[in-house]
């Protein structure tokens, strides 16, 4: 009995994927799932002009239907990650796309302000339900290419954010109604995502257990990097939340405003602002792929530093660039700022390695939250400024990537440990 040893925290890193394949049918499946969530949420940020006219909103009611949107979804998410670490529910996923359905059309009925908001509301809430569990189905089918599966679950949805704009420049000509249209998308997430939820609820890792071994035992894993004491681990977190403030408060700059910020200071017209808009989130799509498996060989903390200290120069050149360097700038923005959050997620989840959903609920909850409280209080400035101020001063958040430093050097994830493992079984 004195030999044995509870491994549950252990379990939860690398061993549990000793062995495994990456599955790259529900790796694919759930990253499109994702995209098909994340274009229904980018419905709103793209018709901001049209509710703004259609209610006669200022800037300020603008930003508070981002706040609406993103603090449900911010405050909910780390909850629900909390929750299914302890009971999993695998077809939270179908639900929490059914919700996001009730929200579309709401909004798509909507006749008042408060009603767009509280679809926003509803919207928020299924965010909230699918990114935890989403991530945590990410990781059991990464046969231990953790960074790469976070990535190609990320990139899903940072399409979807670009798909958004295009297709409502395209769709929404007709009015806010036609929103209804878009309800297709989430009938058929749901069916993919229930089929997602089965193959979660036979997988071998899905409820965490408890397993003792002998000292002999433990010798023969796959090495992980060292345990942090607590103080260093809290550190840590807190540092990877500053960075997170500045990456999304920068990107809501952009999400929330880049349409208005185009057509004031360049005079283009609602779908022209609206394909720059997708050619930037196009380009953060684009950038998302690279953090994971980049940081999966050279360890995250590298692909941290040149993706959030690294975009400072261009972000100080963006205020003052013509429309054509504006378009050039923000691509080569989206492309280095988009590979962070990969890397900063799977970061935090190799420090807390027992607690997948909470800390992927409670990362995916702080985004949300910064992107929302970031586009209310923006707004809001905007209203007592200008853009063009907003945006000048918006440049300088990249600084805090200094903090990077003193992040400690995690060892990266260990791509060839599954395959060694299984050749010394």
């Amino acid at each position: 009995m004195a030999g044995d040893t509870n491994l549950t925290a252990i379990r939860a890193t690398a061993p549990a994927d000793a062995g495994e394949k990456t599955v790259f049918k529900i790796l694919l499946t759930i990253s499109f799932c994702h995209l098909l969530n994340d274009t229904l949420q980018s419905l709103i940020p793209a018709i901001y002009p049209l509710l703004k006219n259609s209610f006669h909103l200022d800037f300020g009611q603008v930003g508070l239907i981002a706040l609406t949107l993103q603090l449900t979804a911010s405050i909910l998410q780390p909850l629900v990650g909390l929750y299914t670490d302890r009971r999993p529910q695998p077809y939270s996923l179908a639900v929490g796309m059914g919700i996001s359905l009730a929200g579309l059309l709401a909004l798509a009925l909507a006749p008042s302000y408060a009603t767009v908001l509280a679809a926003a509301a509803l919207m928020g809430i299924g965010s909230a339900v699918f990114h935890p569990e989403s991530s945590r189905v990410a990781r059991m089918a990464s046969g231990g290419q953790h960074g790469m599966a976070q990535s190609l679950f990320q990139v899903g949805g940072n399409a979807g954010s670009a798909l958004g704009p295009l297709l409502a420049a395209f769709v929404l000509t007709k009015g806010q109604s036609s929103l209804a249209w878009f309800s297709f998308l989430a009938f058929f997430g749901i069916l993919l995502l229930a089929n997602v939820g089965t193959w979660t609820k036979h997988h071998k890792s899905y409820s965490p257990v408890s397993f003792t071994a002998d000292p002999a035992s433990l010798a023969g894993m796959p090495p992980t990097h060292a345990i942090l004491p607590a103080g260093k681990i809290a550190l840590s977190l807190v540092i990877l939340v500053a960075l997170m403030f500045s990456k999304f408060f920068y990107l809501a700059s952009l999400m929330s405003y880049y349409t208005f910020y185009l057509m004031g200071k360049f005079h283009v017209s609602l779908q022209s602002a609206q394909l720059h808009l997708f050619i930037f989130l196009g380009a953060v799509a684009a950038g998302t792929i690279i953090g994971g498996p980049v940081g999966d060989k050279i360890g995250r903390k590298y692909v941290i530093w040149v993706s959030i200290l690294g975009v400072l120069p261009f972000t100080l050149l963006l205020p003052y660039s013509n429309l054509f360097w504006t378009s050039v700038l923000s691509v080569i923005i989206g492309l280095i700022l988009a590979s962070a959050f990969s890397a900063i997620l799977v970061y935090a989840q190799e420090l807390l390695p027992g607690r997948i959903g909470a800390v992927s609920g409670l990362f995916f909850g702080f985004a949300f939250g910064m992107g929302g409280i970031g586009a209310a209080l923006l707004g809001k400035l905007v209203d007592l400024t200008s853009l063009n101020f907003v945006y000048y001063l918006c440049s300088y958040l990249p600084a805090i990537g200094i903090l990077t430093a003193f992040l400690p050097n995690l060892e990266p994830a260990k791509a060839k440990s599954p395959s060694r493992q299984k050749t010394t079984a």
